[in-house]
């Protein structure tokens, strides 16, 4: 549920935005994926997404938001057109917040951006996919009025991890 008394704005990321997210992108993907993925991938990918990773993704991509409490990056997400599925899906690829503000509606104001921006984009149906042993992930995506509706298998390394896919 949205918490309306924290003060949390959500736009499109800039270029000077890049250290934030990377550091948000470390912590997120730390505390989400230790235990499921597995160590040498976890480590890897959170060093290649550094800022000049970030700031080359902010410059390619239309669709990557971030929420902010006050002038405090918290959070942030990528969505568009949905990956392998129909003219008329669209999918949040990422949704992604620093884990001190994780559990205070912050990512649901991430999540009602996104369905806007995909709403103006004319995509009826909206997916999101999470791995499986991310509880918190699936959770989220329930409350927000997700349902589980299908399972696929994606390779983290040598490793195969089953990832869900989550309807509107």
């Amino acid at each position: 549920m949205l918490n309306q008394s924290l003060e949390v704005s959500v736009r499109n990321a800039r270029p000077a935005d890049a250290g934030e997210i990377a550091q948000v992108f470390r912590d997120s993907w730390r505390l989400a994926y230790t235990g499921i993925l597995p160590s040498l991938h976890l480590e890897r990918e959170t060093i290649r997404r550094d800022a000049t990773w970030w700031r080359r993704a902010i410059a390619a991509e239309r669709n990557l938001l971030v929420a902010l409490h006050g002038d405090t990056i918290a959070g942030y997400a990528t969505c568009g057109r949905a990956r392998g599925g129909g003219r008329d899906g669209g999918e949040i690829y990422e949704l992604y917040l620093t884990p001190v503000y994780q559990g205070l509606g912050i990512g649901e104001h991430l999540f009602e951006a996104c369905r806007a921006t995909l709403d103006g984009l004319d995509l009826e149906r909206l997916i999101v996919w999470a791995l499986e042993g991310n509880d918190r992930a699936r959770a989220f995506y329930i409350r927000c009025g997700g349902r589980p509706t299908r399972r696929s298998c994606v390779r983290f390394g040598k490793v195969l991890s089953t990832r869900i896919a989550f309807e509107w």
